[in-house]
């Protein structure tokens, strides 16, 4: 699987995504745009050089040759977490110009899973189209929204649920998602 880390806030999403999929025994391609570089420095204190040892491939970002680049390249799919707006506005419009966007490419070509966490509020209607467009190319937009029924107690179960939920749409069905109606009391008692 390609993961794809824009500069939309929300870097953490990417790397708990790398880390989930490792400890699932998936095969990464991580590749990490210039912003995506700077916005790790400024959201953790995670360095660059942890974040790629977390993938099993990492590739320049420039590097329209690397083997993602071509729909002969055996990928099942493509999530790009965050996903910035311009990223999007690239892959709505079909010009790519980075290896993250043709990768992106690719993978709508080959009618293969590929998932944008889309980090931006609120939103204009050129990002609602540009979602539109890609929903319509085979795409799906996910937002990290979180979920309070889990009853999350830390910035990191918002996180692990957000990644959980794009496992599924994978699916890759991790154990640790609190699931509605599975973890949760639900069932109303008999009167």
């Amino acid at each position: 699987m390609i993961v794809g880390i824009t500069g939309g806030s929300g870097t953490i999403y990417g790397i708990r995504m790398l880390e989930s999929l490792k400890s699932l025994g998936v095969e990464t391609h991580l590749i990490m745009s210039k912003w995506g570089e700077k916005t790790l420095q400024v959201e953790t204190s995670y360095s660059l050089n942890d974040v790629k040892l977390l993938a099993d491939y990492h590739y320049f970002n420039d590097n329209l040759a690397a083997p993602i680049s071509s729909g002969s390249y055996p990928i099942d799919g493509m999530v790009i977490v965050p996903c910035s707006m311009k990223s999007l506005a690239e892959i709505a419009t079909g010009v790519t110009s980075d290896l993250i966007t043709r990768s992106a490419d690719v993978i709508l070509k080959e009618r293969k899973k590929l998932i944008l966490v889309a980090r931006e509020s609120p939103l204009n209607l050129i990002h609602i189209r540009n979602m539109e467009a890609v929903t319509l190319a085979g795409g799906v937009i996910c937002p990290p929204v979180p979920a309070f029924y889990n009853k999350p107690e830390a910035i990191d179960d918002l996180v692990d649920h957000t990644v959980g939920r794009i496992l599924d749409l994978f699916g890759l069905h991790p154990q640790w998602v609190k699931r509605w109606g599975k973890s949760l009391k639900t069932a109303e008692k008999p009167v």
